[in-house]
């Protein structure tokens, strides 16, 4: 909104399109995840969201926020197996958004055209899951409004735009990670939820963390390979491989001082990260720089916080220790017992 001030201030008119004006209206249900900021787990919780989908014999399809990053030539993309990844020639922070659904036999979509996109999805699926970018509005009209809060950067719950759009929109909040703060924490957003939205649901989870291989990351050196966004633009110092890193007593190794080419301009450009590497590869002379910086490294394992296979795409000389992250409602089960009740409703009006 600093731009908007400097538009007006220059006696030019600024205006901004609503969700009435952009959101488009789909023939299936939506239930759409978003978030205050990026990095909060909109991702786990729409996994979350298309399993409980599942469960009552429906069909999830998953529509991703674009992620083209300059690429118009492909207006609807569909993505059911890795090998999807490599055709379509996506970047690594597509990979993190995407590849984690193949896990669980998830179908998602992105492109450019999301009326086409929306069109496609409707005929494989009975129930849109719009999975949010950063902290977006949904490019569709929500039947259900999930606003994910992270509590460790609860003061941002207002402090963004268009985040606190998603926070004012919001049918249901879910506090993540609660397992990561104290309970005073967790305890003043639910207030602060309760002041602002008294009307809407509250759930809370927990993010459950199952590491492949721990036997190669007790007591050793790694590096920690953290998701790109979150710790970049999203803020955090570090993220759940660096958890899960310190859970199983790993000694942490700064790359920092081994960074090279667009690596080493990133933590200059962003000096609250912590020590770990961003995994960015927006193009191929990221991934080069990434591979070298890891090369560069004498460590014993590497931990991949970031969901993307980046050991896919770049050579690394490693034994590799992935993280998953599941989400798991703990206090009873309020977001799946509201969606069971809305797939209830929907299958009664049929």
């Amino acid at each position: 909104m600093h731009l908007a001030s400097k538009t007006l201030s220059a006696g030019a008119s600024f205006h901004l399109l609503g969700p009435r004006d952009t959101m488009i209206k789909a023939r299936k249900p939506v239930i759409a995840v978003v978030a205050t900021r990026t990095g909060s787990g909109k991702s786990t919780i729409s996994r979350y969201v298309a399993s409980i989908i599942k469960d009552c014999s429906k069909r999830p399809v998953i529509i991703r926020h674009p992620m083209p990053y300059g690429r118009l030539d492909t207006p609807v993309q569909r993505f059911e197996k890795f090998d999807d990844l490599i055709r379509y020639d996506v970047s690594v922070e597509e990979m993190e958004e995407y590849e984690q659904h193949f896990y669980e036999n998830n179908i998602v979509y992105s492109g450019v055209d999301y009326k086409k996109i929306l069109r496609r999805a409707e005929g494989e699926g009975d129930i849109i899951v719009w999975d949010g970018g950063n902290n977006d509005i949904p490019f569709y009209s929500p039947n259900i409004s999930i606003c994910v809060i992270d509590p460790l950067r609860a003061n941002d719950m207002l402090k963004s735009y268009p985040g606190e759009v998603n926070f004012r929109s919001a049918d249901i909040f879910v506090i993540n990670k609660i397992n990561l703060v104290e309970k005073e924490k967790v305890e003043e957003i639910e207030k602060f939820i309760g002041e602002e939205k008294p009307n809407a649901l509250v759930a809370k989870t927990i993010s459950e963390a199952k590491v492949d291989k721990p036997e190669l990351i007790k007591g050793k050196r790694v590096i920690v390979v953290e998701d790109g966004p979150t710790v970049t633009h999203g803020g955090l110092a570090e993220a759940v491989g660096a958890y899960v890193a310190k859970a199983y007593g790993a000694k942490i190794i700064d790359p920092c001082d081994h960074a090279v080419g667009t690596i080493a301009q990133i933590y200059k450009k962003y000096p609250h990260i912590g020590p770990v590497l961003p995994a960015v590869g927006y193009n191929r002379s990221q991934l080069k720089d990434l591979e070298e910086t890891i090369s560069r490294i004498e460590c014993d394992a590497i931990v991949l916080g970031t969901p993307a296979s980046i050991d896919n795409v770049i050579a690394i000389n490693r034994p590799v220790v992935r993280v998953r992250f599941f989400a798991k409602e703990v206090d009873g089960e309020p977001l799946k017992n509201r969606i069971v009740d809305f797939i209830m409703k929907m299958e009664s009006e049929q």
